[in-house]
């Protein structure tokens, strides 16, 4: 992976306020213990999110399907890059037995980007969709998805497995978009958001959608604000604001650790400007206390 952002412009020191707690829960052990049982990956894991302790302690996890090899290479992504295997036909059976034997009542599934599957997954994320709906029936699925080149037939298969959180994160500004996604493009992911939200309208359903960004690549103010404003043109109502934080050496540099203080002042711009929901925070994540948005009050 090469870097396209200069690394010598790395700050190294994490400030104070980059804190992970560690597992202290049993709840964290039996948590993990279940997902290995059940053979599944996590999204908690395979990036490394700083959050994972403390969602694993109450009980719940972001499950990634289809692999844990990504056929993209992003510069901040912790995923590792090689060529997938076959999608495993159990596997929406088995982040449903999770779902259930957690309890969760409401439930995050990711993936990796398969570019290699025709449809990039959109069938395995329909199956696994509605397995969890069946073991558990009122449960609130929110999915995470890739941008499935913003394939019209691939979009319109994971809507009618009717979600209730449309989620695919533009990641960073227009500028560093080249930079720091792979195969990525800014305005195709502005309208496949868009998109999914028309077609959950024309079935007659109901879901939200959803976007995050990661600071401190070096984005400017202005820049952000226009991303903002770019999502609620395309009809996203939720939003969630974090710090990059670099995986390795071998990932894109941290330019800037981002204020706590600046991160609030960013979560009431974004509200004032017509988001429903704001995460703003440096540790905050795309699922990061992903129950507490109700999509019930973001659909109309």
């Amino acid at each position: 992976m090469s870097c396209k952002i200069d690394p010598a412009l790395h700050t190294e020191k994490k400030p104070d306020w980059i804190r992970v707690k560690l597992p202290r829960d049993p709840v964290f052990w039996s948590t993990k213990s279940l997902i290995s049982d059940l053979k599944l990956h996590t999204v908690c894991e395979e990036a490394q999110c700083p959050n994972r302790w403390e969602c694993w302690s109450q009980g719940t996890a972001t499950f990634m399907i289809a692999g844990d090899r990504c056929t993209r290479a992003c510069g901040f992504c912790a995923v590792k890059t090689a060529k997938p295997f076959a999608l495993e036909a159990d596997e929406p059976q088995r982040v449903a037995a999770a779902t259930k034997r957690l309890g969760l009542n409401h439930v995050v599934i990711t993936a990796v980007a398969r570019d290699d599957v025709k449809d990039g997954g959109a069938e395995h994320f329909a199956r696994t969709i509605e397995a969890v709906r069946e073991a558990v029936p009122h449960i609130t699925i929110e999915i995470l998805v890739p941008d499935f080149n913003e394939k019209e037939d691939s979009l319109d298969v994971v809507m009618r497995a009717r979600p209730h959180i449309f989620n695919h994160n533009l990641e960073t500004v227009e500028r560093l978009t080249p930079l720091v996604r792979s195969r990525a493009q800014y305005h195709r992911s502005l309208k496949v958001l868009k998109r999914a939200k028309q077609i959950s309208l024309d079935l007659g359903t109901k879901c939200a959608t959803k976007s995050g960004l990661m600071l401190g690549l070096g984005e400017t103010e202005t820049e952000l604000f226009q991303a903002m404003d770019d999502l609620l043109e395309h009809d996203v109502t939720v939003l969630t604001l974090g710090q990059y934080l670099r995986p390795s050496p071998q990932h894109l540099p941290v330019i800037e650790y981002i204020h706590p203080d600046t991160f609030e002042n960013y979560k009431e711009i974004a509200r004032k400007k017509g988001f429903r929901h704001v995460a703003s925070a440096p540790l905050v994540r795309s699922s990061y206390h992903a129950a507490d948005f109700k999509p019930e009050l973001d659909v109309e």
